[in-house]
């Protein structure tokens, strides 16, 4: 038997359509989508690569356990809140991995096209309320959203590290490359700058990150 379509289910349930019950149910149906777009990260374990929802449980997790890392005034509801949300566009944009340069032309548009669909399929002032969310999260301008992009960065971190050089070691990817990747933290969680540099020069002496290449003179 095939599953029916998200809209054909809701409608199944005896639900009114186009209410708000089932706005908000078609959506969730369209956010379950993201377990089956792939990262390039893998687990800690190395066994697999993580899934977008996966990365997003991890890092509001992360939010949750790292507020005491929080710069001063961060609203931690709004912060979790964010995370959830701030990657649901790769269900149609896809997982675009960040030391890709040719596969991030482009990407801001096609993101802004999927954020227009599904945050359009809710009711609008909850529409309004989500989008605004993850629209904040990429701007990054926020103190809320300069912490979230933080521990965005810092989760794949971790997640290289502690599993032995992962997407590092298989991608070639260069201590400035890395650098370069985790310097929101710098400003968004500057207490775990510290240990950021650390995990680098240890993920660099172990081998799994490649050194950068001579200056040119």
């Amino acid at each position: 038997m095939t599953a029916p379509a998200a809209s054909d289910a809701v409608a199944a349930a005896g639900v009114d359509a186009e209410g708000p019950l089932a706005r908000r149910i078609r959506f969730a149906l369209e956010a379950d989508r993201l377990k089956a777009v792939l990262r390039r990260t893998r687990l800690v374990d190395g066994s697999r690569l993580e899934n977008s929802a996966e990365h997003s449980w991890h890092v509001a997790l992360l939010a949750v356990l790292l507020q005491d890392a929080a710069p001063a005034g961060v609203d931690h509801a709004r912060v979790l809140r964010m995370l959830l949300v701030h990657d649901l566009v790769e269900v149609d944009a896809g997982d675009t991995f960040c030391y890709d340069a040719d596969a991030n032309r482009g990407r801001e548009d096609r993101e802004q096209v999927a954020a227009a669909r599904l945050f359009g399929i809710l009711p609008a002032e909850q529409a309004r309320e989500l989008a605004a969310l993850w629209e904040e999260f990429e701007a990054a301008e926020s103190t809320d959203a300069r912490f979230a992009a933080a521990l965005d960065r810092f989760q794949p971190l971790l997640q290289n590290f502690y599993g032995g050089g992962g997407s590092w070691r298989e991608h070639g990817i260069t201590r400035a490359q890395v650098l370069r990747r985790m310097d929101p933290i710098r400003e968004g969680a500057p207490a775990l700058w510290p240990l950021v540099l650390d995990v680098v020069d240890r993920a660099c002496q172990a081998g799994w990150i490649a050194p950068d290449a001579p200056a040119t003179p």
